[in-house]
């Protein structure tokens, strides 16, 4: 079943989502393939639970699309749950990135090209790993919203002033989508 995105502006976004257990959650693999279900209809690499409006420590890539730049990441698909970065390391390096709860903004974004990672898959079984390249700035960003941080707060100050009018029509709803999404400023009755 394909979620609604909540966009820029809810609170959820903006909130450390807490750890997850498997007696608390044992239908995961549903969610799962819902998120993935969401992210694929939106056309997206990532998602995580809180943009679908669920603060939980759980996200879903996919970077098969980007495997045409890095051959190694066709079929780089994976399920990250109470995932912990243990270290980011390696040349801070732009790319231009999007996101799903971020419709039609785009921006470069600096971050490390290395990191490693502790996390449950989506049978509770744990893994630490090391990536790199796209598949780790992937991680890191849907890392970021387990965190409450968005790739805008990565921004300059003066970037993200000129971007300002745009995110708040997205919060409003201002927008044009082709996937679901829920406005937490959007005038009810509309």
């Amino acid at each position: 079943m394909k979620l609604p995105i909540i966009a820029y502006g809810d609170p959820v976004l903006k909130k450390v989502a807490t750890d997850i257990a498997p007696d608390e959650y044992p239908n995961i693999k549903h969610l799962v393939a819902d998120m993935f279900e969401t992210m694929y209809g939106a056309k997206g690499v990532g998602l995580a639970a809180p943009q679908v409006g669920m603060s939980m420590r759980l996200f879903v890539i996919d970077a098969t699309p980007f495997s045409d730049d890095e051959p190694q990441l066709e079929g780089f698909k994976k399920v990250f749950i109470n995932a912990r970065i243990l270290s980011e390391t390696g040349e801070e390096w732009p790319f231009n990135e999007g996101c799903l709860s971020i419709p039609e903004i785009r921006e470069d974004v600096y971050r490390k090209s290395d990191l490693t990672i502790s996390y449950y898959d989506e049978d509770w079984k744990h893994h630490q790993a090391d990536f790199n390249g796209l598949a780790a700035r992937i991680i890191q960003h849907e890392y970021d919203h387990i965190e409450g941080k968005l790739f805008t707060d990565k921004l300059s100050p003066l970037r993200r002033r000129l971007i300002e009018k745009k995110l708040n029509d997205i919060s409003k709803g201002n927008i044009s989508v082709d996937y679901r999404m829920k406005f937490p400023a959007a005038k009810k009755g509309r």
